[in-house]
């Protein structure tokens, strides 16, 4: 029994990692610019498509095709940001939903037509090495998703608190108007901010290919976990994400394990609803009171 906890525990650790780089990227994107990207989930696709070719085509070492496919899909996020959310960042908000809608059903289906719909592996040379303790074995890709996560939640984390860039974005979150004032080109910081996110999602997508199949549908279902995750976390709260994203991911691993994987799906929008219901901000948001 222990050993089978600690196993789904550490599953856990593992799918909250996932969720935790998706939703920074998504939450971030939300809580500078105030755009809701329903496109994340095909970044994270799209990324895992790019790790997969420069991992197995061109047969990189898996930790070059990683930062590769975080360059490439940043490069993805910074042209999404120009042609699409620039445009219609003075348009009213339903005008954005739709156009990231849009790009979200497009760049899925470009991958269908490109990779065709069947699954595909992404085998690593860390996929068969394991890792034993405690009478538990885990494969070494397992725990690369954990530890990779903890190092760019750091990064990230001294980004945002320690630099000078980090202080625009966070004016920019506070008060864009203001920001624009003192001088902070907000169209950088909202592309910035959109690499950042699109490369997040990128690694999510990297780390987690070589351990399920990587798919152009594999996006949707993660988008709508994410999202939960934000929800929970508090809309734009970075911080909040990190732990609302562990806390689903070992409440979906501990009912898998002790329940039923049919269950696991369920307990993350029991949660959400019960969260909305009860503390409608987000187990980590504060109450906002705004004049109108």
């Amino acid at each position: 029994m222990l050993q089978e906890f600690i196993q789904q525990i550490v599953n856990g650790l593992v799918l909250g990692s996932t969720y935790t780089l998706i939703a920074l990227g998504l939450t971030m994107i939300y809580g500078i610019l105030g755009i809701v990207n329903w496109a994340h989930g095909e970044l994270y696709m799209l990324g895992a498509f790019a790790g997969l070719y420069l991992a197995v085509v061109l047969k990189l070492p898996f930790i070059v095709a990683l930062l590769g496919a975080m360059i490439i899909l940043a490069v993805c996020g910074m042209l999404l940001e120009r042609l699409v959310f620039r445009p219609l960042r003075q348009a009213p908000e339903l005008n954005m939903i739709i156009g990231t809608l849009g790009i979200s059903i497009f760049l899925m289906n470009t991958a269908i037509v490109l990779f065709s719909p069947n699954p595909l592996s992404f085998p690593t040379e860390y996929s068969n090495e394991y890792l034993s303790f405690l009478g538990i074995a885990i494969t070494m890709q397992r725990l690369l998703v954990f530890f990779i996560t903890v190092v760019l939640i750091a990064l990230l984390n001294y980004l945002i608190k320690y630099t000078e860039l980090g202080k625009a974005m966070r004016a920019c979150e506070q008060n864009p108007d203001a920001a624009r004032l003192m001088g902070i080109d907000i169209n950088r910081i909202s592309l910035v901010t959109c690499a950042i996110g699109a490369a997040l999602a990128a690694a999510a997508g990297v780390l987690v290919g070589p351990i399920f199949l990587v798919s152009p549908q594999m996006g949707l279902l993660a988008i709508a976990k994410v999202f939960a995750v934000v929800i929970l976390g508090g809309m734009g709260n970075v911080e909040g994400a990190i732990w609302s994203a562990f806390i689903l991911g070992l409440a979906e691993s501990l009912t898998a394990g002790f329940f039923s994987s049919d269950y696991k799906d369920i307990i993350t929008f029991f949660i959400l609803i019960a969260v909305l219901i009860f503390r409608p901000q987000g187990l980590f948001g504060n109450n906002v009171i705004e004049k109108v």
